[in-house]
């Protein structure tokens, strides 16, 4: 079996043991559901320093494949859990994703998804517009959440396209950053830089639809990773910042 070795890109000493729990909470999961259409790489071993995974041949995304993505990812998520969070910080990328467990979704997502990025955006100026403008409009947000998410759910956390394989005729999810969340935040996150088909929504949305409210959820989910993506990479995120921002100031 050939090896695939992953070193630590991130400034955080335990990425890839997180990475590695995360593929295990997946792989626990899909197993005790008897969901076959997804897979993970097999973790060998692990370190600060190296995780050594299972090596997956790349292969083509044939409409099957995105279809058996759609239902396996539709099943996972179909699975009531307890509660929202999770127990351990993780990474998402290059950042920390901090976590706790809560009954609370809206208040999670805003405080610990929005509000932690919000509070590293290093430009003064902009960070302050920023924070006042999910100060005034925290309540109402929070209240949209909780109200139009059904229940927690395993979500992968980091669902773009680079973050899927297929190969040897089956899907596999890598790179996970996962928590217990609403599940059309890995919808939402999907559409934001493409990769996924057709197939794969028809799919999802035959075994378990998106909600009336997805369209506006998408924007605030996403406003989570352009945030993200504007304090890791910079100024060529701004402008998606303030569009999803925008969203926020209809509510």
């Amino acid at each position: 079996m050939s090896l695939y070795r992953k070193s630590n890109p991130s400034p955080y000493r335990d990425s890839l043991v997180v990475e590695a729990k995360g593929l295990e909470l997946i792989r626990q999961t899909l197993a005790a559901a008897d969901i076959g259409e997804l897979r993970v790489p097999r973790v060998e071993s692990v370190s600060g320093r190296q995780l050594v995974l299972e090596q997956i041949a790349p292969g083509a995304p044939t409409p099957e494949l995105m279809a058996r993505l759609g239902l396996g990812l539709a099943r996972l998520h179909g699975l009531k859990q307890a509660r929202y969070g999770l127990e351990y910080n993780n990474c998402i990328g290059l950042s920390r994703q901090p976590n706790r467990m809560t009954e609370a979704w809206g208040r999670f997502f805003v405080e610990d998804r929005l509000g932690y990025q919000v509070a590293l955006v290093e430009d003064a100026r902009l960070k302050g517009q920023f924070e006042a403008l999910l100060t005034r409009k925290r309540d109402r947000l929070v209240a949209f959440l909780d109200r139009h998410c059904e229940h927690p759910s395993l979500v992968h956390g980091d669902l773009w396209g680079g973050n899927v394989l297929y190969g040897n005729d089956q899907v596999w999810l890598i790179d996970p950053a996962v928590y217990y969340g609403d599940r059309e935040v890995d919808l939402a996150m999907t559409e934001l830089f493409g990769g996924f088909s057709e197939a794969f929504y028809q799919s999802y949305d035959g075994q378990l639809p998106r909600s009336r409210a997805y369209p506006v959820k998408k924007s605030i989910y996403n406003l989570y990773h352009v945030l993200n993506h504007y304090n890791l990479f910079g100024a060529s995120y701004l402008p998606a910042c303030r569009r999803h921002f925008k969203v926020l100031e209809r509510l």
